[in-house]
């Protein structure tokens, strides 16, 4: 069975609705007409029932005083007004005796059917508004006795007709033309919901053309947008998605590259020494081995980060809930005690409750803190404060600080520092990468600034909510209106929230 495309289904339902729409107000508005003439027809009748008991009670000259009911019955079906497809006859013992002196629209003198019915009908001496309908013709009438003169004389009676198909013949003229109009009507909804679908599809069929073109080679394509309606939206929509899915491919492919050359100095470096060991030697053999592990262990640490940073792309990176800030610097600073070779001071802490991961927060700020061991000495304070709608928990080291030209770049993949005494101590170069995925995971950013009197100060901003922290005396932390100020190169002695702590 082919396939019929959504363009030819809209139009047919709106044609279908159309047709069926306008046909439905046809028959109603046909029916109702139809009622109102039938209705108008028993009115005339009742009319000249009224115009014929008013002549014969009236009488010849207006004395009432007839000479027979056949007088009467005469001057009725004279002097009766015509009218459009009607027809009269007076009826004197069972047959026509009388018809008008003009042509009417319908001739009833030969109506001997209908003549049989109204004298049965009348023989009660009651006026009788019927239907008949015989050999192709329905009509409506109106059949009452005439009984005038001297008591004993016969009467007649009077008959009025109406043709109803000639009284109806008009609205069935006004019938065909809007039928002739509604055929016409809905070849126009049908033209102008083709052209109304194809634009409105449009951008359907460039997403069609678009995906068909759109390759793990080539995301480059685009769906072309037109209007502001929801098909532009879609469109939209699915620009931004083919934007994100060429990110995560290029992101993908750069991954691959750097973790093809990372490994790949390893790699060369056990085998080179695999290749030039004497097997005979026990020594080389020895020394050949410690440096085969240790390389396997770098590239463990290496596999270990990736997994990390792998996990934080991940559809559920992150699971925030209000957390107390204060508590929980107050908590990373004890952690990051335990580091080996840390010093650590506690700066001024913000009594605020801020929407974050705490295991998160917590493994972002040991990472900054560990990278303050392994690049700025150990010496390094730890605090946050309110700035603006967010909340900035900061790591402020006493190293060599980071170079402007390094700035931009060093959260970057693979991106490692130098340490001129420790060279290995450089790690695989995805902490500070982490680090800046953690903060985004959470709808805030990290930054890296030059402190005074040398060093540099790793600061991470995170979304502010909720008041100050339940139970505590003062107000929520409020940074004034402009740029939140500087921070601090190092806290004062008289800031300091917890002691400072060397380890060895």
């Amino acid at each position: 069975m082919p396939a019929i495309s959504v363009r030819m289904r809209l139009i047919a339902v709106i044609t279908l609705v159309a047709a069926v729409g306008l046909a439905v107000v046809g028959v109603a508005v046909y029916s109702v007409e139809r009622q109102r003439i039938l209705a108008q027809v028993d009115e005339r009748l009742a009319a000249h029932l009224e115009s014929a008991r008013f002549l014969v009670a009236q009488g010849p000259g207006g004395d009432a005083d007839w000479a027979s009911s056949a007088d009467a019955l005469h001057d009725v079906v004279q002097r009766m007004s015509p009218d459009d497809n009607t027809g009269a006859m007076g009826i004197v013992d069972g047959a026509i005796a009388l018809v008008p002196g003009v042509a009417l629209d319908v001739d009833l003198a030969g109506a001997t059917g209908l003549v049989t019915r109204v004298v049965a009908e009348t023989s009660d001496g009651d006026p009788v508004v019927g239907t008949f309908t015989d050999d192709g013709v329905a009509w409506r009438y109106l059949a009452t006795p005439v009984a005038a003169g001297p008591a004993g004389s016969s009467a007649g009676v009077f008959v009025m007709v109406y043709d109803l198909e000639g009284e109806l013949a008009e609205i069935g003229v006004a019938g065909q033309v809007y039928l002739v109009s509604t055929v016409i009507a809905v070849l126009i909804v049908a033209a102008v919901a083709w052209f109304a679908a194809g634009r409105l599809l449009r951008p359907l069929r460039d997403m069609r053309r678009t995906a068909e073109h759109v390759s793990a080679r080539s995301l480059s394509e685009r769906i072309p947008v037109h209007g502001r309606d929801d098909v532009s939206d879609l469109a939209r929509t699915m620009n931004d998605m083919l934007d994100r899915l060429d990110d995560a491919l290029e992101s993908q492919r750069s991954l691959v590259s750097d973790v093809g050359h990372e490994l790949k100095t390893p790699i060369t470096i056990v085998r080179g020494y695999l290749e030039v060991m004497d097997p005979d030697d026990p020594a080389d053999v020895r020394e050949t081995a410690v440096l085969a592990v240790d390389e396997l262990e770098r590239m463990g640490v290496l596999v270990q980060d990736l997994a990390q940073a792998a996990m934080l792309l991940g559809p559920t990176p992150i699971t925030p809930h209000p957390t107390d800030a204060a508590d929980l610097v107050r908590q990373i600073v004890r952690k990051a005690e335990g580091i080996d070779g840390a010093e650590v001071t506690s700066g001024r802490v913000a009594d605020v409750v801020a929407l974050v991961d705490p295991a998160r927060i917590t493994q972002a700020l040991l990472q900054l803190a560990q990278n303050a061991v392994t690049h700025g000495g150990g010496r390094m304070t730890i605090g946050s404060r309110v700035a603006g709608d967010g909340l900035e928990i900061w790591v402020r080291d006493h190293g060599p600080g980071v170079p402007d030209e390094a700035k931009s770049h060093v959260f970057d993949r693979f991106r490692r520092g130098t340490d001129d005494r420790e060279p290995e101590a450089a790690g695989s170069g995805l902490g500070l990468h982490i680090v800046d995925v953690i903060a985004r995971a959470h709808g805030g950013a990290i930054r890296v600034v030059d402190a005074e009197g040398g060093g540099a100060v790793f600061v991470i901003t995170v979304p502010l909510v909720a008041t100050a922290r339940p139970g505590s005396a003062g107000s929520r932390q409020v940074a004034p209106p402009g740029p939140p100020p500087p921070l601090p190169p190092a806290p004062p002695a008289d800031d300091l929230a917890d002691s400072t702590v060397a380890r060895s």
